[in-house]
């Protein structure tokens, strides 16, 4: 839904409409729809402050150069460290998933960067409740996708 919002520039309300009527999968649960609709809403209402929190951190990269759906990744794991009681690291690592399977092995690299230099900063100035130094997950070839707090 934010690759369609970002590219055609619909409005989130009639966008979120037409996706679960048109293209939605009938067989996903209702919790999950309105999970859905909740981060695709809030990520496009707040466009403006996630794009400056991504700016911060994403050195010699302007947002409208990034690839349309490497900046749209980025905004929503970005939302959820900001509004959703989500864990950062669980965030970071749902983001590369999607990132794996829609973009670029680079990519998946580069979001990884910038998501866990978003999260030390928020880590820093909002400390995020039930985190620990072990919530870092590891892919597939062993290494770690997100760095230990300390």
């Amino acid at each position: 839904m934010l690759f369609a919002a970002d590219v055609s520039k619909t409005r989130a309300d009639e966008l979120v409409r037409s996706y679960w009527a048109e293209l939605g999968d009938a067989d996903v649960e209702p919790p999950a729809q309105e999970f859905a609709t909740r981060l695709v809403s809030g990520t496009l209402a707040r466009l403006q402050e996630l794009d400056e929190r991504i700016r911060s951190r994403a050195e010699h990269w302007r947002i409208s150069r990034m690839a349309v759906v490497d900046r749209n990744i980025l905004r929503l794991a970005v939302y959820e460290f900001l509004f959703e009681p989500t864990p950062r690291t669980v965030a970071i690592n749902e983001a590369l998933e999607i990132a794996r399977r829609f973009s670029t092995y680079e990519a998946t690299q580069f979001i990884n960067g910038i998501l866990d230099a978003i999260k030390r900063d928020l880590d820093e100035q909002h400390p995020q409740e039930h985190t620990t130094t072990e919530d870092a997950e590891q892919d597939g070839d062993g290494k770690e996708q997100v760095t230990s707090d300390e």
